[in-house]
């Protein structure tokens, strides 16, 4: 395999990998904003998550 196809290759797999944590990027968002929603519509459960994060926290 020549240098040009290794650079190639290469190019390649960073072009993937930033694609996918792009994808994971936009994932991460959308689920933010889901769980601020459900956080509105349900403050006792948004309270008791926060509960068992201190918990976990603290162990």
């Amino acid at each position: 395999m020549g240098m040009k196809d290794q650079f190639q290759e290469k190019t390649e797999q960073f072009q993937q990998q930033a694609k996918q944590r792009a994808q994971q990027g936009k994932e991460q968002v959308q689920n933010r904003g889901r769980r601020q929603d459900e956080d509105r519509e349900h403050p006792q459960r948004r309270r008791e998550s926060e509960e068992r994060f201190d918990q976990d926290y603290d162990a």
